[in-house]
């Protein structure tokens, strides 16, 4: 044996030192990447299966013989191990696992019903205020169609609280008809805190109740010869009766999501409905990445355990295809959830109906995403051919610099592959200590930056790298290549035309210096317009934040006494900068840490 080569893993050896306790194993390779990450109800007899079997599926061999080291972590149970497998795969995911990519927080209503009048809006991340919280939903559309709603039917308040604390009269809302407007008393407390009762009671699913509630103070306003009001909450009536037959699902129990599973063509698609109060709240399609075969049960396992471990479970999981372990999966869920969660793959009825529609769901949406992919496809191979070459990039990076005449320079890397965006694999670099407004040494220090890491083996190397740029864009990248001693990456400027208009782009082959013009028709050019299109975008809107960041912090920054904490809750209390140089002395010293003195030097400094 070479000296350095390492002695091939022994397998069989290893399996003799593990415990026969439950737990969660992970596969690594030679360069310490992570294969593969599964559980056990016993250790030693689960990774032993890898190892002692005299067959084994050639897609599972293949994995295996890649196999340098194992590491393992024993937990209490099997359920345990079974939600700890599902997170590892989320936060590492392992290159052979099925794994959700589904890295957003789901969005939900907020109501912060400890205020005298508190206010309904829309919310997304973690859920630390005080207050309600309602959600998660299946999709944004979802939240605003119910915030929508509740504008129309109970009219609360959307507005910050540094906002509704300084109006001395009605905002648009309240003329059009979507807030009570009691920023400045034209309702009464009760009558406010009946309506925030009300939006509770219709987020929960009692939306019957309501009806009959404001049905009953209709009439009781109709006999006192109130009519106007009793007109009001006579349209509010009308509204939730319609809002009732449009939305109410005939035979859907409470809380119950339905999953239907597809897999064609390598690639995996799991719809979802959900159902909340007998309320349908929609769908949403999910594509999980499929490194092996896999059956529809197994997809579905992966799924449930990674998704529910971040959300609500319902009551109720109506699936396509029997899970693997069911009773593991649903005593690891109810666990979890805090609750009894029910797991079904043989519905009958109402639930039956259900499910076929979510596999109609799941077919259409697999069409669409193989013809999205074919599209991809198609782009990619013409890049290939346009290029001239090899195999189409597996990785393209494209870099892009924003600027405001020079304030606030920040260069952008998006990351494309096979299967479009990649947005974990963004960046950003804010470029400091050049001439203002000079482009070519913000690209050179961008890319400098960014390969400096790839030499010292952070992040994966491109096939690919686009400049949005001309011919001395081009040659700063390729100094920076050069000097870093990086080869085999094909470098390529893409200039825009001389009337700016997409599709009339030169682009601008480093190696050869040869100029190309695809033309508006070219797959390949309508997939470099697109990448350098999410670039330019993802640029301007990090400069945005820098440059905003950099003004409301110049201003505060000069004044004696103000810090970070009480910059921040400055900006915080008033929405901005904006808002703060709207605010009088006496609503400064309001502010938690602002006495009056502090308050004037803040107020003089922002009108002198």
């Amino acid at each position: 044996m070479q000296a350095g080569n390492p002695a091939p893993f022994d397998g069989k050896a290893y399996v003799h030192t593990l415990t026969a306790a439950p737990g969660v194993y992970r596969m690594f390779g030679a360069s310490d990447d992570l294969l593969y990450v599964g559980k056990a109800g016993s250790l030693k007899k689960r990774v032993g299966s890898y190892f002692l079997k005299p067959r084994m599926d050639p897609r599972i061999a293949a994995m295996v013989a890649q196999i340098a080291r194992i590491e393992t972590t024993v937990t209490r149970t099997e359920g345990e191990a079974l939600l700890l497998e599902a997170q590892l795969i989320k936060t590492l995911k392992p290159r052979y696992n099925i794994l959700l990519r589904d890295d957003k927080s789901y969005p939900g209503l907020y109501l912060s019903s400890f205020q005298d009048y508190p206010r309904l809006v829309f919310h997304r991340g973690a859920r630390k205020a005080p207050g309600r919280y309602f959600g998660p939903y299946p999709n944004t559309h979802a939240v605003r169609e119910s915030l929508n709603l509740m504008q129309k039917l109970f009219k609360l308040r959307q507005c910050e609280d540094s906002y509704f604390r300084n109006r001395s009269r009605p905002c648009l809302q309240h003329q059009i008809g979507r807030c009570s407007a009691p920023c400045v008393g034209l309702i009464e407390r009760d009558r406010y805190a009946a309506d925030v009762r009300h939006v509770e009671m219709f987020l929960e699913g009692r939306s019957s109740t309501v009806t009959d509630e404001i049905a009953a103070a209709m009439e009781q306003a109709s006999a006192a010869l109130d009519f106007e009001l009793a007109a009001r909450l006579r349209d509010q009536v009308a509204a939730l009766r319609q809002l009732q037959s449009r939305r109410y699902v005939q035979g859907a129990v409470a809380d119950m999501d339905v999953l239907a599973c597809r897999i064609e063509a390598g690639q995996a698609c799991v719809s979802v409905l959900f159902f909340r109060a007998g309320v349908s709240l929609g769908s949403r399609d999910f594509f999980p990445r499929l490194p092996f075969e896999a059956e529809p049960g197994e997809v579905l396992t992966q799924f449930i355990a990674q998704y529910y471990l971040e959300r609500p479970s319902p009551a109720e999981l109506v699936l396509s295809a029997a899970p693997v372990d069911a009773t593991l999966l649903t005593d690891a869920l109810s666990a979890h959830a805090g609750h009894r969660v029910r797991i079904g793959s043989a519905p009958r009825g109402d639930r039956a109906r259900f499910l076929e529609l979510a596999l109609r769901n799941a077919d259409a949406a697999m069409a669409s995403r193989l013809a999205s992919r074919q599209t991809l496809d198609m782009r990619f191979e013409d890049l290939r051919r346009l290029l001239g070459l090899i195999a189409p990039p597996q990785r393209i990076e494209c870099f892009d610099i924003s600027h405001t005449q020079g304030e606030a320079t920040v260069a952008s890397c998006v990351v494309f592959g096979p299967e479009g965006a990649e947005k974990s694999h963004y960046r950003r670099f804010n470029i400091a200590d050049i001439t203002p407004g000079d482009d070519y040494a913000a690209m050179e220090q961008a890319l400098t930056r960014r390969f400096r890491r790839l030499k010292e083996g952070e992040g994966s190397r491109p096939d690919l790298l686009l400049i949005d740029g001309g011919k001395g864009q081009v040659q700063r990248a390729l100094r920076v290549l050069r000097h870093l001693d990086i080869e085999g990456i094909a470098v390529v400027g893409v200039a825009k035309g001389p009337t700016r208009r997409a599709g009339e782009e030169t682009l601008i082959l480093a190696d050869s210096a040869r100029e190309l013009h695809p033309g508006a028709s070219s797959p390949a050019l309508h997939l470099i317009a697109a990448i350098r299109d999410e670039s330019h975008r993802f640029a301007i809107g990090a400069h945005r934040k820098r440059r905003q960041a950099a003004r409301e912090g110049s201003v505060l920054d000069d004044i004696a006494g103000i810090g970070p904490r009480r910059r921040t809750a400055l900006l915080r209390a008033f929405g901005g900068l904006a808002g703060l140089a709207a605010a009088g002395i006496e609503e400064l010293a309001r502010v938690k840490g602002i006495d009056r003195a502090l308050a004037e030097r803040i107020y003089d400094a922002l009108h002198g």
